[in-house]
């Protein structure tokens, strides 16, 4: 009988060391939660809850109204809290692992990829301004935020650090470019047939035909026409697949079609 308490007793111990053993599982490799190229700066105010850090843009464009992407792959669900987070997206990654993206303006739900809009930053919920609240979670607890791979610092301002965004940078035949004013959408690379508007702000483009010129009148110009999908479409027209000319691209030069990581757009 000894013998078989020991053996059990054994046994115990070796179930207990295995359950005790099985390894965290390794984070998603996420990235910033706002668009290609796109810089921000970020802070940390001890009200913050579960290590959160707070977004707004440093690069001279517009934080509100800006795409929020998903910093990694995941199903996304959509809440609202009036007097906290407002309109707000979770991210569930898998093996335990959420990303939190509080106060958007406008905000989606499905299954997502990494850099995939999910809404637009907005100033929602218990909010002074607008700017991503942004979070990651491991079972439930906030963990120190890292963007491909590295630990963000957490400052209690604005202004002392800063981060580029790499996330959506060409990846699922998108290319995001930022646009200096709305501009008219046409059929083909030319002005013969509109058919509607796309909104100033950052966007997403397909690629690129050449085309018809387009001229300001400081003497700039450009012949690329970026294949996109426009904002409003007009009756009987198709916003889908439209041309937008790549003379409205805020960061490039006559007859440039980057992206706003610096890649040159692939050819349709």
């Amino acid at each position: 009988m000894r013998s078989i308490r020991i053996a059990l007793v054994g046994l115990v111990a070796l179930v207990g060391s295995l359950l005790v053993a099985a390894p965290a599982q390794a984070a998603p490799v996420f990235k910033a939660p706002f668009a290609c190229g796109q810089k921000w700066t970020y802070s940390h105010h001890s009200a913050e809850v579960r290590q959160a850090l707070d977004f707004v843009r440093s690069d001279g464009g517009a934080t509100s109204g800006a795409p929020v992407l998903a910093s990694a792959a995941g199903t996304a669900t959509r809440h609202y809290e009036a007097n906290g987070a407002g309109n707000y997206i979770v991210i569930d990654h898998g093996s335990g692992w959420k990303t939190y993206y509080f106060h958007l303006n406008a905000f989606s739900v499905a299954h997502v990829g990494q850099g995939q809009q999910i809404g637009t930053t907005g100033s929602t919920g218990n909010s002074s301004g607008a700017h991503i609240h942004y979070e990651q979670l491991l079972n439930g607890v906030g963990q120190r935020i890292t963007i491909n791979g590295a630990a963000l610092a957490y400052p209690g301002c604005y202004g002392s650090y800063h981060l580029t965004s790499d996330n959506g940078c060409g990846t699922g035949g998108r290319h995001w470019v930022d646009t200096f004013t709305d501009a008219t959408g046409y059929a083909q690379p030319d002005t013969t047939d509109a058919q509607g508007i796309l909104y100033a702000g950052t966007n997403y483009v397909y690629c690129k035909v050449w085309g018809q010129e387009i001229r300001g009148a400081n003497g700039t110009y450009n012949h690329w026409w970026l294949k996109t999908d426009l904002d409003v479409t007009y009756a009987g027209k198709n916003g889908r697949g439209a041309y937008v000319s790549a003379y409205y691209l805020s960061r490039w030069g006559n007859d440039e079609a980057r992206d706003n990581g610096g890649a040159v757009i692939p050819d349709c």
